[in-house]
């Protein structure tokens, strides 16, 4: 191989997200198996590779500074979990108490944040780590070797991950925006499947999908937010964090851009079946796609983003078309070619925002860049979060008394029955069971079939491999391989940690002797987490769907008056908009994610799936409406004549509210609202001299507001279900 060849592929090794994880795994593994092997402490290795996997499962993004005062705080946890294990130890109704309560406190973290829940997880998991080492040594409790052992291994890992944030501080922003603009391309792509020119296209099935895939984009919108957050603080960013800042604030205008609609597409095909116009949005939107993919690919590599001349040639030629037809000046078509006019121009402007993607530097500052921080600022903010989730209708709550029951429930069936190597039932259980059932299920499976592969890979190897030199090098690829798999394929992360217990239980003791204890307490560990999401406080999805609509429809209610806002007083992407904006994408990401969950659950629990589908189509198109109105903010500012736009804007608001209520507090909603099919109708009515501009603002609050009627009509059939299936209870 060439040597610039060899670059460009370690290059692009490098750009995967997953290898500095790996890497970093790889090196704290290697390094306490050769510090081990060298110094003759192979009976250490078990609790240092424990260590080091606790760790690496703590650990979330943030600056040096800031993963360094994380590792303390973690430390500080583990070295507390793992010494009140051997105290507590030897009493079993003490213990079994600390461990419910614990683990209820430390799934309450949960309500703080995201990493605060990933340190109580791991915290927890570094507790079962020292329940399975005193067990290995016969019950014997009280030693201080173990515990120190385990922090240990912890702390290597940690000061690994600290000087790494240290030295590569800007990588995970590159990953995570990387992400983003894949995401945005793989959207781009499939909104261009709407625009498909055939008759009786179905297009409510590619909103479905379009619908997903815009969860997709807000989710990764969200993490490079934070990431974002993390190196900017609340100082000012240095040159290249604002550089990245202004590509993520680009990224938002793109989807703002990307998910507007301006018409309904069956009845634009339908009038323009005989023109190429259709086929040349729908081709635009593709190289748009394909530009999102090659700049999430240059900012990996960094490397330049070039913006090639064939996209400019496909806006011209999209011109063309529309000039073509404007000629024929068919009386039909006016209100249409308006329409596809306004199609055209956020085509342009998206064509423009992603050729300045190749200069982000460039790029203005923002008037408002500040993000918002959503962790605790104050110990008095702490104690508030945690205090509004403890109530049975928290869903946080219920998962934390649930998984504290089963845990406890697991440590008395293991003192009942005396199982070998019995703590890996906790173990199992505390993996396996997820906040609710769909998860739990799908997580179960994986973990069963996970195993049972890894026991029978792990039985061939061992007995192929006898070298303990050599099976310990299985177990650190092992661990590398569980750390690299464990997010996106967690049957083959089951099996590779399988493999890494198998092999370093196998340097110090008998290796197949844990194959079949493994088995069982997997087994019986998945069964114990599976009747505790099924039995205790479960969270059917069906059973929430009033109130995720409403959230929807109240999201959309708030967007609706910040755009019409700003319509009246001019553009400002301050925090305000922003926010209202990521609130309403965030709401219907969480709309598609309860619906795929609720696909999960026993049949009689998902009877209302077709309405919450459909519920998803309908607010994915309002949603594309209003980021329609939203995107074309700063053209022009509403005349005084027309302040009447501004109030037929807030009686649309005011009905998306009152449906939301009706929801949520399950009283009835009317299927028919004169009053708006009165103002739909005197929307649509617009006279041929008005503005183009204003125009839009009316066009677009016309489709919007014929979107209440079939909201109504959803929302009273679901609540009738509601009410009849209470009923027959």
């Amino acid at each position: 191989m060439s040597s610039p060849s060899l670059r460009h592929s370690l290059r692009r090794l490098w750009a995967l997200d997953k290898f500095s994880y790996s890497l970093r795994v790889f090196i704290a593994l290697g390094g306490s198996l050769a510090l081990c092997w060298y110094q003759g402490w192979m009976h250490s290795l078990i609790p240092l590779f424990l260590g080091v996997i606790a760790s690496a499962l703590a650990e979330t993004d943030d600056s040096w500074q800031g993963r360094l005062a994380a590792l303390l705080v973690t430390l500080g946890c583990f070295s507390a979990a793992a010494y009140t294990v051997e105290f507590l130890f030897p009493y079993p109704w003490l213990f079994v108490s600390a461990l419910a309560l614990s683990t209820f406190a430390l799934t309450m973290l949960g309500a703080l944040g995201e990493r605060f829940a990933t340190l109580g997880s791991a915290t927890l998991i570094l507790a079962v780590y020292s329940m399975i080492g005193v067990e290995q040594r016969g019950g014997v409790a009280g030693l201080w070797l173990e515990p120190l052992l385990l922090v240990a291994g912890a702390a290597w890992y940690g000061a690994l991950s600290v000087l790494w944030h240290a030295l590569f501080a800007h990588q995970p922003v590159q990953h995570s925006l990387a992400r983003l603009f894949r995401e945005l391309g793989l959207y781009l792509k499939l909104k261009a499947a709407l625009f498909e020119p055939l008759r009786q296209l179905d297009v409510e099935a590619r909103r479905l999908a379009l619908a997903k895939q815009n969860g997709r984009v807000v989710a990764a919108l969200n993490a490079t937010k934070e990431i974002i957050l993390h190196r900017v603080g609340n100082g000012r960013p240095g040159p290249k964090v604002s550089r990245y800042l202004k590509l993520y604030f680009l990224a938002q205008d793109i989807h703002e851009r990307a998910s507007s609609s301006h018409y309904p597409y069956n009845d634009l095909a339908e009038a323009f079946f005989h023109s190429d116009v259709m086929f040349r949005c729908q081709r635009l939107l593709r190289l748009h796609g394909k530009a999102c993919h090659a700049l999430a690919q240059a900012i990996e590599l960094r490397q330049p983003f070039d913006y090639g001349e064939q996209y400019s040639q496909a806006q011209a030629d999209l011109q063309a078309s529309l000039e073509h037809l404007r000629i024929q000046s068919n009386p039909a078509w006016r209100h249409l070619l308006r329409s596809l006019g306004a199609l055209a121009g956020n085509l342009g402007t998206l064509d423009r925002l992603l050729g300045s993607a190749s200069n982000p530097d460039a790029l203005a500052e923002e008037q408002d860049s500040s993000l918002l921080d959503r962790e605790p600022q104050s110990l008095r903010d702490v104690w508030e979060r945690i205090r509004l989730q403890l109530t049975p209708t928290s869903l946080l709550f219920r998962h934390a008394l649930r998984l504290s029951i089963a845990l406890a429930a697991g440590y008395g069936v293991l003192h009942w029955i005396h199982p070998t190597q019995g703590y890996w039932i906790l173990l199992t259980t505390l993996f396996v069971c997820q906040p609710n059932y769909g998860a739990t299920r799908m997580k179960l499976v994986q973990r069963i079939i996970g195993t049972v592969l890894g026991l029978l890979l792990g039985w061939a190897l061992i007995d192929l491999f006898p070298a303990p030199l050599i099976q310990a090098f299985f177990a650190v690829a092992a661990g590398v391989v569980f750390f690299a798999t464990r997010s996106s394929r967690y049957t083959v992360a089951t099996a590779a940690i399988t493999l890494l217990v198998l092999f370093c239980f196998n340097q110090v003791g008998d290796g197949y002797g844990l194959i079949l204890p493994r088995l069982f307490d997997t087994l019986l560990g998945s069964l114990i987490a599976g009747l505790a999401v099924f039995l205790i406080l479960p969270d059917w999805q069906g059973r929430r769907l009033n109130r995720v609509v409403a959230n929807t429809l109240s999201c959309n209610s708030t967007y609706l008056q910040q755009i019409i806002r700003q319509y009246a007083e001019g553009k400002r992407d301050d925090l305000a908009y922003r926010l209202a904006r990521r609130n309403a994408h965030n709401a219907d990401a969480a709309l598609s994610t309860t619906l795929g969950n609720m696909l999960m659950e026993p049949g009689h629990f998902r009877k209302e799936a077709d309405i919450g589908f459909r519920f998803l189509v309908l607010s994915h198109t309002l949603l594309s409406y209003l980021s329609g109105l939203g995107a074309h903010r700063g053209e022009a500012l509403l005349v005084e004549e027309r302040s009447d736009l501004l109030s037929s804007a807030g009686r649309i608001a005011d009905s998306l509210d009152e449906i939301a209520r009706g929801l949520v507090e399950q009283t009835q909603v009317a299927i028919q609202s004169d009053s708006e099919e009165q103002l739909a109708a005197k929307l649509e009515q617009i006279p041929d001299e008005m503005d183009d501009s204003q125009r839009l603002v009316q066009t677009q609050l016309s489709l919007i507001a014929r979107q209440l009627g079939p909201l109504r009509t959803l929302a009273a059939h679901l609540l009738k279900n509601r009410a009849a299936a209470a009923a027959t209870r």
